[in-house]
């Protein structure tokens, strides 16, 4: 049985942790950097999960993708990412940005592990990436984790059905018309108020997109909207702007899940973007409907 409370809570504590007691963890604060990978391998291998750090150089510095992998069957049908950046702007805590994300991304290993313990009977694989670089000035470079991790899965064939990217998930709005788009989208009858999670996909992604779209309603908590653009986004830059536009770059099917980023909050790589801002309610409910997808890919008993 789904706890939205107990969710909630541990949720709090992730963002504290990478908040608070780490702080900014950006390219300027490597030890920060790997503060927070530390804390994210400890995660996985406390609940059970094998952690791996999959390190490589910017700069002089030593930085890491993290990995941990949940596997319900000896020959899944369907793998899939599941992934969020931790690092931070500069000068910034980043509890939105991004530290919102990977604590989804924990919580979500977390239930997934008590499915695999509960011996549910489901026919996939989950890997957790955790991205080193995202911001700027590593944005869009070679150097971006997702790109360093993108590269060669596409170099070594590994199987990926889908990459669900975590990007900034906690914080929401109710007053009508706080909630903006980039053109064209904000002419074309979305929400005015920002109380929902996104999905942004690729034309390549729109199957993947509209799956995850319909395990998400099942959440009558989680409202959600979908957006599927073409030319891998390039007509509308804005929804590029995270881990999965490595993923669209590299021919894989990935779809953000987001809260629109500074189409919604003002706090947007500023120092106030700080814990207290964030609705951890709606980030559990995200939480379920992530398990929603995952428990819908059945497995023969």
């Amino acid at each position: 049985m789904y706890n939205a409370a107990m969710t909630t809570d541990a949720l709090r504590k992730h963002l504290s942790e990478l908040t608070v007691t780490i702080g900014e963890r950006s390219v300027s604060q490597p030890e920060n950097l790997t503060k927070a990978s530390d804390y994210i391998a400890s995660f996985y291998e406390g609940i059970g999960m094998e952690a791996r750090k999959e390190t490589y150089q910017y700069q002089g510095v030593t930085v890491a993708n993290v990995t941990a992998e949940i596997s319900f069957c000896a020959h899944p049908s369907k793998r899939y990412i599941l992934g969020a950046h931790y690092d931070s702007v500069v000068g910034t805590v980043g509890a939105d940005d991004n530290a919102s994300a990977v604590a989804v991304q924990l919580e979500t290993a977390r239930h997934l592990k008590r499915a695999l313990e509960g011996h549910e009977q489901l026919d996939l694989a989950v890997k957790l990436v955790s991205f080193a670089l995202e911001e700027p000035p590593v944005f869009g470079t070679r150097f971006m984790g997702s790109e360093v991790y993108a590269r060669r899965a596409k170099e070594e064939k590994e199987k990926i059905d889908g990459m669900i990217c975590l990007e900034m998930v906690g914080y929401t709005c109710h007053e009508p018309g706080c909630q903006g788009y980039p053109f064209p989208l904000m002419f074309l009858g979305y929400p005015k108020e920002g109380n929902f999670i996104g999905l942004v996909g690729d034309m390549r992604s729109s199957s993947f997109t509209r799956t995850l779209y319909r395990s998400f309603q099942r959440n009558p908590d989680l409202p959600v909207v979908k957006v599927t653009v073409p030319l891998k986004g390039w007509l509308v830059p804005a929804v590029r702007l995270s881990d999965h536009s490595s993923f669209w770059d590299h021919g894989f099917r990935a779809v953000m899940v987001t809260d629109s980023a500074f189409y919604r909050n003002p706090h947007y790589h500023l120092p106030s973007d700080t814990m207290d801002k964030l609705d951890y309610p709606f980030m559990a409910e995200l939480v379920q409907g992530l398990m929603i997808f995952f428990r819908s890919q059945r497995g023969k008993p």
